[in-house]
């Protein structure tokens, strides 16, 4: 298939709050989803896309992949429909009516760190690139775009949430972290991570006393292999340092191996 050309004039636009942030107002309820309703939905794309055109495009593209595709044109419907019933993997654009992509990444992403998203953005600029990963989106393809590039992102997005530790619930030192239920405490009580620390840890959990290099860990854990600095993984590492070990300059459970990455030990 060839590449799929927008134009900027056929965006929809953004709902700004006084702050200069799109509004969020979660539906009625605003309990967070069930962590493990993610499993039984794992064939199901939700695209998140208000040109009608995209939107046919997509859905014919993941249809025919055998996958189950749910369109919503603005990002407020398309966060109660992600309360209602959690996709396997969401593809978002950032020029949304109502909510924007990136309120709406944020919000998905504070409930349920581990559930991949794919932004499909007309813009390139780096700046942006980075805060959306930052925000904790999975990739990030610009428009126009190649339907077969987007649906190999998709599946290695897929790839990466769908590989899970050996046990749902794993503790260290003071820590326990249920994955499961993406659950982090220390001393019993909650530590809160964002969605990125979050995964960074469940990665380093499951490979255990490796070296780790930072290249690996961007790819692995953002799945995108052009993120603009590695600087990103070092102050993740220094996050998960300042919220879990007991003493974050002398860390026992994440360690630097200099010239070479990280390790994590139990």
């Amino acid at each position: 298939m060839g590449q799929i050309s927008m134009s900027q004039s056929g965006m929809g636009s953004t709902n700004m709050g006084p702050n200069g942030m799109g509004k969020i107002t979660t539906p009625g309820a605003t309990t967070s989803p069930d962590p493990s309703s993610f499993a039984s939905n794992v064939g199901r794309v939700l695209v998140v896309e208000d040109d009608p055109s995209v939107q046919k495009v997509l859905k014919h593209l993941f249809e025919t992949e055998g996958y189950a595709v749910e369109i919503q044109s603005n990002g407020q419907s398309a966060l109660e429909s992600f309360y209602a019933l959690p996709p396997a993997v969401i593809v978002l654009d950032l020029r949304l009516p109502k909510l924007s992509g990136r309120d709406l990444c944020k919000e998905v992403k504070a409930q349920a760190p581990t559930l991949p998203i794919v932004v499909l953005s007309a813009t390139s600029d780096v700046s942006d690139k980075v805060l959306l990963l930052e925000l904790g989106a999975d990739d990030y393809v610009t428009k126009p775009f190649s339907p077969r590039e987007l649906l190999a992102r998709v599946r290695a997005a897929l790839r990466h949430t769908l590989r899970v530790p050996s046990a749902s619930l794993i503790s260290f030192d003071n820590i326990s972290v249920d994955f499961k239920k993406m659950e982090v405490l220390r001393d019993g009580e909650v530590a809160v991570l964002t969605a990125q620390e979050f995964k960074t840890l469940q990665f380093l959990v499951q490979n255990p006393d490796r070296v780790i290099g930072r290249d690996e860990l961007l790819n692995e854990v953002w799945g995108y292999q052009n993120y603009p600095s590695t600087r990103t993984v070092d102050n993740h590492i220094l996050k998960l340092r300042q919220k879990l070990e007991r003493d974050p300059a002398s860390p026992v459970h994440f360690r630097t191996v200099h010239g070479m990455g990280y390790k994590f030990v139990r």
